[in-house]
C-alpha cells in the first residue's frame, strides 16, 4: 500500500464516520481537539494522520484503531 492511497483511505473512513454522525468537520475538531483545517487535510488525504490522532478519531468514534486501515 502506498503512501498516498493510506492517506486517502484514512480520510475517506473519516469522513464516512463523520457523516454517519451527523457531524460538521467543525464540530468532529472541536469533540477531539483539533482545527477544522487539519481535519479538512485528512479527508481529503493531504495530511497523513499522526497516530496520536487516530487514537483520538478512533476513540470518539467509538472504533479500534486499525479500522482505519
Amino acid at each position: 500500500m502506498g503512501l498516498r492511497k493510506l492517506r486517502n483511505d484514512i480520510g475517506k473512513k473519516v469522513k464516512a464516520l463523520r457523516i454517519e454522525k451527523g457531524l460538521s468537520q467543525e464540530k468532529l475538531a472541536e469533540y477531539v481537539n483539533m482545527s477544522r483545517e487539519h481535519i479538512s487535510c485528512i479527508e481529503r488525504g493531504k495530511n497523513l494522520a499522526s497516530t496520536e490522532t487516530l487514537y483520538n478519531l478512533a476513540k470518539f468514534f467509538e472504533i479500534d484503531i486499525k479500522d482505519f486501515f
